[in-house]
């Protein structure tokens, strides 16, 4: 049989429903379902309790991985999550703009059309020169929109050794105020 305990925050309430946890901080409230017959998630004494009658590799994996999901959740509702990229270019010069939803890369490698990264809802975007600040209380979303504007900006047909333009992330998305 396997067990795991998550301790609850300070400050953040944490309520399970049919398998759907929803975790409410001062930034935010987040819900994420985790839905596995195999495996149950309850909250019992102020601390979220997962457990399996099962002890296989792919259960144990799962649980581990539901554990941090969750941490991350609790983490994003206190203190929130961002990522820093860099816009690196050489050869032309490169202009970033924010519209909606979307960050448009203008005149990259000297292109006449621009290229568009989607920012996903309830993550913040701040441009300053030549840096791209993202954040929020989500992990998954505003690490998903720091890979759309890498993505965006990935150069085909030429030797990435000595053509090094596009958007790069510093880091990994970290806990804000972490100086990352």
């Amino acid at each position: 049989m396997l067990e795991y305990e998550i301790a609850v925050k300070d400050g953040v309430d944490v309520s399970i429903e049919g398998g759907i946890v929803k975790v409410k901080g001062p930034k935010g409230e987040l819900s994420r379902a985790f839905v596995n017959k195999k495996i149950k998630v309850e909250k019992k004494d102020g601390k979220i309790h997962l457990s399996s009658d099962e002890d296989r590799k792919k259960i144990k994996a799962l649980m581990g991985t539901w554990r941090a999901h969750m941490k991350n959740m609790m983490e994003g509702v206190t203190k929130g999550w961002e990522c820093r990229l860099k816009l690196v270019y050489a050869h032309f010069p490169v202009k970033l703009e924010s519209k909606g939803n979307k960050l448009v890369i203008k005149n990259f490698i000297g292109s006449r059309s621009d290229r568009e990264a989607e920012i996903l809802d309830g993550v913040q975007m701040k441009i300053n020169a030549d840096m791209v600040e993202l954040s929020g209380i989500d992990k998954e979303k505003v690490g998903q929109s720091a890979a759309n504007i890498e993505h965006a900006t990935v150069v085909k047909g030429y030797d990435k050794r000595n053509f090094q333009d596009g958007i790069y992330m510093l880091g990994k998305t970290s806990v804000a105020g972490d100086g990352a």
